[in-house]
């Protein structure tokens, strides 16, 4: 059986998890530069009933945010400083999980678009080698696992990626993928974390840190 088809059996099987997680407040930033009806789902599928908004005072109030973003970095973060969010996410003090895209926000720059980044995690966000093909697009590990982000997580666990950039390694990375070179793809920083890969394309190991995150 292929990976793909193995993760969806997986994802199938576990659709409807015991012991739901309840009592959690999430917000799903919204701004326009998100994936965010699969966050949602994969939430769902959790027990957590995952708002969606870009309202500051409900998103200051959640007891974990997800920053999401699909796209491309100089854009995104135009929509974050044309809502504020760009002021207010570095603020946030509950747990935050920037995804993909946010996690790369949340740098200090991102050579996409030469964008200047949050700067969350102290380092930058470089283009892939134009010799590999890109965008990485599908299954690769992630090893070096350093979080109780990843309790219950293996190292060398299959994560869903699709992305054209990359964080370099820095004191905050905690966990680190191979495509070309090595580099970081979680990071963290007091209460910040971002994942490079998509925990809700990754099936039941995707769940899992999403459970971590709710749990921290």
């Amino acid at each position: 059986m292929s990976l793909d088809k193995e993760i969806l059996k997986q994802n199938s099987e576990s659709s409807s998890p015991s012991g739901k997680l309840e009592g959690a407040s999430v917000v799903i930033i919204d701004y326009g530069a998100g994936n965010i009806k699969s966050i949602q789902f994969a939430f769902k599928r959790l027990g957590i009933d995952a708002v969606l908004s870009n309202n500051i005072d409900e998103i200051k109030a959640a007891d974990k945010v997800i920053f999401p973003g699909v796209g491309e970095a100089s854009s995104a973060m135009k929509m974050l400083q044309e809502s504020g969010l760009d002021k207010v996410i570095p603020t946030l003090k509950q747990p935050v999980l920037g995804i993909c895209l946010g996690m790369q926000l949340m740098c200090n720059s991102s050579e996409e678009g030469n964008t200047k980044g949050l700067g969350i995690f102290n380092t930058t966000v470089k283009k892939f080698s134009k010799e590999l093909k890109v965008p990485q697009m599908g299954w690769n590990v992630i090893k070096d696992l350093k979080s109780s982000l990843f309790s219950g997580i293996k190292e060398n666990e299959f994560m869903y990626l699709i992305h054209s950039f990359y964080a370099e390694h820095c004191e905050e990375t905690i966990a680190a993928t191979d495509y070309g070179l090595n580099y970081a793809s979680a990071l963290k920083h007091l209460n910040f974390y971002g994942v490079q890969f998509h925990p809700e394309k990754s099936g039941v190991k995707g769940e899992i840190i999403l459970k971590n995150f709710l749990a921290l």
